[in-house]
């Protein structure tokens, strides 16, 4: 009697020990699975700011460039960049992208960083941005006194300002009339409720150029200012995901490579997701190239924009530009395309 229960207690120990056993084999390789060990690249949601005129983030999502670098994106729209900028502040998204001044604007309020260039500092890209103005103003010299406007939070003040510097106006011979995007100015020039504005995009320059009582009197290439673009998010989103934010960085410039090979594509696909005009589109495209990385010339528009926005208050604690540069993730993804030396 003693030895068969004797033997019971050892089988029920065995059976004990294989039920452990084999539990513990299950949950390690389910964590294997989900994590490092299982060789499959950990996917990272990203919330991107962006504008129904750039096809460089539509088209990382449809042709599944976002997914095949391990990037689980939404793309969340707003009327400008800078709109897009600012709600980094919200954490409504995670990543945006624009001009130096919005960038700038964001790094100085803290907590975020400029993590790569996306180029268009070119006289090409400048003569993009076009001046509209009503019939009456045939000259710069005839904008003194008028009602100008300009896009909220974007770098347009600083336009404004130095193509009337070189015209021998000052900002204070004309009123400034903010508004919130594109289709809002276009209204407002229409209407006469303002006298000039600028645009970019051909989808509104072909309107404009069948508008009555407007004319183009000029575009940005014809004055000092060149438009730096950069990517920013938060400092701790960057920290928390550096690997993933540089797989992030790659599948953007993959896109922006497939965008301007693939133009009758890209036409076709922004026509279908926001209802852009193909042949706006593919007048575009070649103005407006994406070039992911981040050089000299890069970090000498940001400072040439950050000493205006500092010297007019706009900024109003000055800071060490490097500081704001969280290039890392850049560095690794694609290290090529980081000339700047420091």
């Amino acid at each position: 009697m003693t030895k068969s229960r004797y033997s019971l207690s050892l089988l029920l120990l065995s059976l004990f020990l294989v039920l452990v056993l084999s539990g513990c084999s299950s949950k390690g390789d389910a964590a294997a699975s989900a994590g490092e060990g299982s060789g499959t690249p950990e996917t990272l949601k990203i919330r991107i700011a962006d504008i129904n005129t750039n096809p460089t983030f539509r088209v990382a999502l449809k042709q599944g460039i976002f997914k095949s670098n391990g990037i689980d994106a939404e793309i969340i729209n707003f009327g400008t960049p800078a709109e897009g900028v600012n709600a980094l502040f919200i954490k409504q998204v995670d990543v945006a992208f624009g001009a130096d001044f919005p960038v700038l604007n964001a790094v100085a309020k803290g907590d975020y960083s400029i993590i790569a260039s996306a180029g268009q500092a070119t006289d090409q890209a400048a003569a993009v941005w076009k001046l509209y103005a009503r019939d009456d103003i045939q000259s710069a010299a005839d904008l003194k006194g008028k009602n100008l406007s300009f896009l909220r939070g974007t770098f347009l003040p600083y336009l404004w300002d130095e193509y009337l510097k070189e015209q021998g106006i000052a900002l204070s011979d004309v009123k400034l009339t903010g508004q919130g995007a594109f289709d809002e100015a276009f209204i407002a020039l229409k209407q006469g409720d303002v006298d000039a504005a600028w645009f970019s995009g051909s989808a509104l320059t072909d309107k404009l150029a069948a508008l009555e009582g407007v004319h183009e009197l000029t575009d940005m290439s014809k004055t000092p200012v060149r438009l730096g673009m950069g990517i920013v998010a938060e400092n701790a989103f960057v920290e928390e995901h550096a690997e993933g934010i540089g797989a992030f960085l790659a599948a953007v410039d993959e896109a922006s490579a497939y965008v301007q090979e693939h133009p009758e594509e890209v036409a076709e696909l922004m026509f279908k997701e926001v209802k852009q005009p193909k042949e706006a589109t593919l007048k575009d495209l070649p103005a407006n190239p994406w070039k992911v990385g981040f050089t000299q010339a890069a970090y000498d528009s940001l400072a040439g924009q950050k000493k205006y926005m500092v010297d007019t208050g706009i900024i109003t604690q000055d800071f060490d530009l490097g500081s704001k540069l969280k290039l890392e993730p850049l560095k690794q993804a694609l290290p090529d395309k980081v000339t700047y030396p420091k």
